[in-house]
């Protein structure tokens, strides 16, 4: 890959990494009820799941649904109610005390991964990426490329939405303010359906 795809290539991938999506509404939920270290799983998680969904497409699963349009319509549906049921499962989510908060699990590193295959916006970026800035005849490696820039810029741009939420902890002192923000967050989850179903 070039030097001048690269430069664009690492712009887009900051770009719409740390632009809000269902994946930076939860690690940032994650940060704010769990703490940092214990949403490091989530977070990378979600990176070398992103970056495999990208590997895995651009080396030619694009083509099963190209050949199974019925498929992405599944996952389509299919991803919409989990990240429903993941926004109900965030709005109910009583405020933790720290021995709750020890007994609770935040998402881990496989669920988060997986979460990437149904994730509307995941899927939105990694088409872009893959039919924008793969070269003319591109090789494995252009592909290992593109899916290792937004792997290493998806960690630092999603873990903001981490330390975020951990900052947040120290604004959202009482459990009547948690509720509140777990309840803003999974509004927001919902809202991000809005461009895939409308």
């Amino acid at each position: 890959m070039s030097l001048e795809l690269l430069l664009p290539l690492c712009t887009f991938a900051a770009v719409s990494s740390i632009t809000p999506g269902p994946n930076n509404a939860m690690i940032m939920a994650s940060g704010l009820n769990y703490g940092f270290m214990r949403s490091v799983p989530h977070l990378f998680g979600i990176c070398c799941g992103f970056a495999f969904m990208i590997f895995a497409t651009g080396l030619g699963l694009h083509v099963v649904f190209e050949q199974v349009p019925m498929l992405q319509i599944v996952l389509k549906y299919g991803g919409a109610i989990y990240l429903l049921w993941l926004a109900w499962k965030l709005a109910h989510a009583a405020p933790m005390s720290t021995e709750q908060a020890g007994l609770s699990k935040p998402m881990g590193f496989f669920g988060a991964a997986a979460f990437q295959w149904i994730n509307p916006k995941a899927w939105v970026m990694a088409l872009s990426a893959l039919t924008t800035y793969l070269p003319q005849g591109f090789q494995m490696a252009d592909v290992a490329m593109l899916a290792g820039v937004f792997g290493v810029i998806g960690i630092f741009c999603v873990g903001t939405w981490a330390m975020f939420g951990v900052a947040m902890r120290r604004v959202l002192q009482d459990p009547r303010s948690v509720r509140i923000f777990n309840i803003v967050m999974a509004l927001l989850l919902v809202a991000t359906l809005y461009p895939m179903l409308a």
